[in-house]
C-alpha cells in the first residue's frame, strides 16, 4: 500500500510491502526500513487508504536548560553495520553497550518519535562495537546510533 506521510511540514512518500509480515517492510522516499511493530493493537493515526494522515496537534515541547543541550560532537565514521536513526526524535533507552553479543530482531534502543515509542532493533547478528548516543538525546533522521559488527 501506498500513501503520502506529512511529517513537520515534510512529505514522504511511503510504501507499506505487506502490513502483516514481521518485519513490516516500509519503503520510505526510495530507502528500505524494517519495522518490528510491538503488538498489533495499535493502529497508527490516519488512514490507510492513499489519503494524507494527519496527527493530532503536538503538545509544547518541554524547555531544556543550557546544560542539558550537548554540544555537537563530530561525526560518527560511516561503517557497515551502522544502525541508524529511522526518524528524527528522542532517545529513551539504549539497551546495549560497547561489546555486547545481540542478535537479529533484538531490541538495540527505543526512540520516541511523535509522542510514540519505537523499538530499534538490530538488522544482523553479531557484537556491539561502538555506541554513539545515550537516554535523553535528540537525535536526526539517517543518523548513526551504534554499529554491530557481524560475526
Amino acid at each position: 500500500m501506498k500513501m503520502r506521510v506529512v511529517i513537520e511540514g515534510t512529505a514522504y512518500d511511503v510504501e507499506i510491502v505487506d502490513l502483516n509480515a514481521r518485519p513490516v517492510v516500509a519503503i520510505v522516499e526510495g530507502e528500505r526500513f524494517e519495522v518490528w511493530p510491538e503488538s498489533a493493537s495499535a493502529l497508527p493515526v490516519g488512514s490507510l487508504d492513499g489519503r494524507q494522515a494527519q496527527a493530532p496537534p503536538a503538545s509544547p515541547a518541554p524547555s531544556l536548560s543550557p546544560s542539558a543541550v550537548s554540544a555537537p560532537s563530530a561525526a560518527p565514521p560511516i561503517e557497515s553495520g551502522t544502525v541508524r536513526a529511522p526518524i528524527p526524535g528522542v532517545i529513551l533507552a539504549v539497551r546495549v553497550k560497547p561489546g555486547d553479543q545481540v542478535t537479529a530482531g533484538q531490541e538495540v534502543c527505543v526512540l520516541e518519535a511523535m509522542k510514540m515509542q519505537n523499538s530499534i532493533r538490530a538488522k544482523q547478528s553479531g557484537v556491539v562495537s561502538a555506541v554513539y548516543v545515550s537516554d535523553g538525546q535528540h537525535v536526526k533522521h539517517h543518523q548513526p546510533l551504534m554499529v554491530i559488527k557481524s560475526e
